[in-house]
């Protein structure tokens, strides 16, 4: 088979323009695999889950009839066993689970924090 003589140039140039839009499209212009593009939307889910679910849990805090002496106690705890601590408590448990849930236990303790 006979090629034109500017074949081999022309696939050569196709070939590097071909990874030079790959490099600079994943590089800068923000392009993502399908790996990445999942592990976003599933960690952009649940922030829109615990933003929506906080504050429930601020509202059975403070529905708590024991609420002021648990939330002293849990200021006395050291900042990384706070929300363990409130996970304790029962408030970050949804109406309807069977556990706590760590993301809101920790927008719950910033809320209750922020209020107080």
């Amino acid at each position: 088979m006979n090629t034109p003589e500017w074949f081999k140039p022309a696939l050569a140039g196709a070939v590097v323009g071909a990874c030079a839009i790959a490099i600079v499209g994943f590089s800068w212009a923000g392009w993502v695999g399908p790996g990445t593009a999942s592990q976003m939307a599933s960690d952009q889910a649940e922030e829109q889950v615990t933003a929506a679910l906080s504050p429930i849990c601020v509202q059975q805090a403070r529905q708590d009839p024991q609420f002021a002496d648990t939330f002293a106690r849990l200021k006395e705890g050291r900042s990384y066993e706070q929300p363990n601590l409130l996970m304790a408590t029962g408030w970050a448990t949804m109406p309807g689970a069977d556990e706590p849930m760590r993301s809101v236990a920790y927008a719950c303790m910033e809320t209750l924090d922020a209020g107080t």
